[in-house]
């Protein structure tokens, strides 16, 4: 013990050498640690990061695949319930032998449907040929009374036209001759002049509006007392005297011409009368010329033109033009004479009781043949 203690004085000197020359190693070597454990650190938490990424990125994976299995599940389940509803279908479904019998029958009903369908085609085409000659026939009887009531020659034409198209459609030979006939009466309609009746309605319509226009009667006294006035120019009530002659001038006329009829001035009642004789003379011709009345016709204009002759004077332009238009009118025809279609409808009444009768006698074995077979083809 005495041995290897030193005395203080000894070994202070010792310690304070070397402290200044050991101090700086032992600095780096702390830092480097330090260093080094922040290496460590930093590795260690990008080693957690890491970790914590992935755990996650294998919790969406996980998830994703849960939902995937969900959908595989209600896909699963929904092919379940198709095959059982399949299955209940094919349950339900008859068995071969009764679906073999199902479809012979279908056979069976489609072949008499196909007859039954041929011989509809074959009746309905004989009632539409039958039916195309009756309105053939229909239009013979509207030409024939269009040609009596109103001889109307363009409608008839019209009319005969049409039944022969339809004669034409019918290609038939047995209609040779109700076509013939049809082609004679055109012949005879095209041949006809159709009288302008309804001109002749407007021409008059034009004369009875003129009527109100003829205001000129007999010659009148248009002295109107001008010698009377030169009588009594200097004397005392000439304006008295003129006034009278001019009132008496209306009624009385004296006329030096004793070689002329002499009538009585009109009143203005009796002219209004006059014209309305006129005007209902020219109406009663209109009716006449839409109506085809010839005696009609010539009557009411000869009435008219008595009346422009009795009371109004022939020296007037508007009098004379009037009657001579009514004279002009009275030679314009209003009747024609229509031909007769009497035979072309009997020979086309004819052809069509001939081809009734044939085609009555054509069905009768077809009914018989079907009669025939109606049992072997009923199930």
């Amino acid at each position: 013990m005495s041995e290897t203690a030193l005395p203080k004085d000894d070994v202070q000197p010792v310690l304070d050498a070397p402290v200044e020359t050991v101090s700086n190693p032992e600095p780096r070597r702390g830092n480097g640690l330090a260093i080094f454990a922040l290496l460590v650190g930093a590795a260690g938490v990008a080693v957690g990061g890491w970790g914590i990424w992935q755990v996650r990125t294998l919790q969406a994976s996980t998830q994703q695949q849960l939902g995937q299995l969900q959908a595989l599940g209600d896909q699963a389940q929904s092919l379940k319930l198709n095959e059982q509803r399949l299955t209940a279908r094919l349950e339900q479904l008859p068995a071969a032998e009764e679906l073999e019998e199902r479809r012979r029958l279908v056979a069976q009903l489609q072949g008499d449907q196909q007859r039954l369908n041929q011989r509809l085609e074959t009746v309905l085409g004989a009632s539409r040929k039958d039916w195309r000659l009756a309105e053939a026939e229909h239009l013979l009887r509207l030409a024939s009374l269009r040609l009596s009531a109103l001889q109307d020659i363009s409608s008839a034409q019209a009319l005969v036209q049409g039944a022969d198209e339809i004669l034409r459609e019918q290609n038939d030979p047995g209609a040779f001759a109700a076509r013939e006939q049809i082609a004679k009466t055109l012949a005879a309609l095209r041949s006809t002049e159709q009288p302008d009746r309804t001109g002749l309605f407007l021409q008059l319509g034009a004369l009875r509006d003129q009527v109100a226009e003829l205001t000129e009667l007999a010659p009148e006294f248009h002295e109107r007392g001008d010698s009377l006035q030169r009588l009594t120019a200097d004397g005392d009530g000439a304006s008295h005297w003129v006034q009278w002659w001019e009132q008496i001038s209306r009624y009385i006329r004296i006329d030096f011409d004793t070689d002329k009829n002499i009538r009585p001035l009109l009143a203005g009642q009796s002219l209004t009368q006059v014209r309305l004789a006129l005007s209902l003379a020219l109406e009663q011709a209109q009716w006449a010329a839409l109506n085809g009345q010839a005696p009609v016709y010539t009557q009411a204009l000869d009435e008219a033109r008595d009346v422009l002759k009795g009371s109004f004077n022939l020296d007037n332009p508007q009098s004379k033009v009037m009657l001579e238009q009514l004279a002009e009118l009275s030679k314009q025809p209003v009747t024609v004479a229509t031909p007769d279609l009497a035979t072309t409808l009997s020979v086309v009444q004819g052809y069509l009781e001939r081809r009734n009768v044939n085609a009555e006698e054509s069905v009768k074995p077809a009914v018989k043949a079907g009669a025939g077979t109606t049992p072997e083809t009923s199930p």
